[in-house]
This record gives C-alpha cells, sequence and structure tokens, in this order.
C-alpha cells in the first residue's frame, strides 16, 4: 500500500499538479494539507474521476486537511483535545486492507510563528494534544501513519543553513523537544529509516531563489507505528514536483507499506 502526504498549498490552485501527480505516482492513500478550501468547493470530482474516495475537513481560505483513498474509509475530523478549537487540522481514517487495517492522520501542525506571541503556545499545545491522542492510537497496536506537514525541522541536518533559522518557531529547541517526545512514544520517522543523506528537503520558500539553491527544510514527514514500520519498504520525496509550473512550496512524501 502506498500511502503519502502532500501540502498542496491551495487545492483549487494545483488542482492540475494534483491530479497529474495522482496519475504519475498512483497512490492508494493521500493526506493533503492547506487545501484553503471548505468542504464544499473541493474539487473532489477531478480525483473521483480517478477512482478515490475522498474526506475532507476544509475551512475558508485558510488551513483544511483531506484525505484520498482507493477504498472505502470511516473518518474522524479534529485533533481531540480542543473543543474551541475551531482551526482544521486534522483528519483521521480507518483504510481496510487485505490483512486488515490501517489508520492514516492528515496533519497540519500549526506554524507558530512569531513565537514571542500566542501562535506559538497554540503550536506547543496542539503538539502535546497530538501526542496524546497518538499514544491513544498506539494502544490499539495496528498498523498507523500519522502523516502530513509538521511545521517541524527535527535537526540541523533537516536544514541547508541552520543559523537561519535558530530563532523560527519551526527549529526552537522547545519546537524539537516536543516532536521528540512524540516519536519517543514508539514512532519512526519513515524517511530517516530508509535515506540517511543530509541535504534532502521537503520544503523550499517561494523567495530569494530557494528552490534553485537548495535552500529548503524537512518538514513533511510520515510516521510509523512498530506494526507499521515493520512492514516498511521504501520512502520517497517527490522532489521533481517542485520543479514544475506554479507549484506548491512542499512536495509530496509517500512510503510503500507491506500491507
Amino acid at each position: 500500500m502506498r500511502i503519502a502526504t502532500w501540502n498542496v498549498n491551495s487545492v483549487k490552485a494545483r488542482i492540475g499538479h494534483l491530479v497529474d501527480w495522482l496519475k504519475q505516482c498512483n497512490p492508494d492513500v493521500v493526506c493533503l494539507q492547506e487545501i484553503k478550501c471548505v468542504d464544499e468547493a473541493f474539487p473532489a470530482a477531478e480525483i473521483e474521476a480517478l477512482g478515490y474516495n475522498v474526506a475532507t475537513h476544509g475551512q475558508k481560505t485558510y488551513n483544511g486537511v483531506a484525505i484520498l483513498s482507493k477504498r472505502p474509509f470511516e473518518v474522524m475530523r479534529g485533533l481531540p483535545g480542543g473543543d474551541e478549537d475551531v482551526q482544521s487540522r486534522y483528519i483521521e481514517a480507518e483504510i481496510p486492507t487485505d490483512s486488515g487495517a490501517v489508520r492514516v492522520a492528515s496533519i497540519y501542525l500549526p506554524n507558530g510563528n512569531p513565537p514571542q506571541t500566542e501562535k506559538y503556545d497554540y503550536k506547543l499545545a496542539w503538539m502535546d494534544r497530538l501526542t496524546a491522542h497518538a499514544q491513544e492510537l498506539l494502544a490499539l497496536e495496528e498498523p498507523l501513519v500519522l502523516a502530513g506537514d509538521y511545521n517541524v525541522i527535527p535537526t540541523a541536518r533537516d536544514v541547508h543553513n541552520p543559523a537561519a533559522w535558530e530563532t523560527d518557531a519551526l527549529f526552537l529547541p522547545r519546537t524539537r523537544a516536543k516532536f521528540r517526545e512524540l516519536l519517543a512514544l514508539g514512532f519512526t520517522d519513515a524517511f530517516r529509516a530508509c535515506d540517511d543523506r543530509d541535504g534532502q528537503y521537503t520544503f523550499w520558500d517561494y523567495q530569494a531563489g530557494a528552490w534553485q539553491r537548495n535552500n529548503g527544510i524537512r518538514i513533511d514527514h510520515l510516521l510509523l507505528s512498530p506494526q507499521a514500520a515493520d512492514k516498511l519498504q521504501t520512502c520517497v520525496v517527490d522532489k521533481h514536483v517542485r520543479a514544475w509550473e506554479k507549484p506548491s512550496d512542499h512536495v509530496p512524501v509517500w512510503v510503500d507499506l507491506k500491507l
């Protein structure tokens, strides 16, 4: 089963790229972030025409997540623990496989900048909620993939110029510590399990020739429960998509699991 994540940075602006990439990569499950539209405005018809079932948790202009799957699935919208949280950043699905089921979540973790504001407090609190929910999901002892744009640069190896990010919410010590807390529950960073090279990124800013100079960061992650990690075959960053005309600033990342 091929499971992918991609922050498309507006699904309506990027629908042509999304359709082309779906045809090219042929994933079984796709987690999208920053769809930037309400559920009713999501271009589901173009995606359903390719054989996918679609579930969205949208929001006008900002945020928004979705899951696409070739198999029908049960869905849960919203991250538990935040009854007053109006931001659409989490959607979870239980998807049948030939050997049982896999649980997949599409995550758009808050950016948190500037860090001296309530935006950073919201980011840290959201990460605590995610860790608490992930702990509950791990207790189910089933294949689980937490996929998405985490807005976290895990280590200095995951950024082209660490010094330029020292005061950024994505790279602050508290941010990275919270991410390690999540990993310490028993998750495997799928990419690092398959590729230990430096200079591997998933995001390049639109400004200052970042793409042309490979001035990137790795913030899009697929975290695997032990049951999913045991089935890991490969993890790939589709870097070439960033060179397409009018691209998202993120590229897709996908894993193959022998489920």
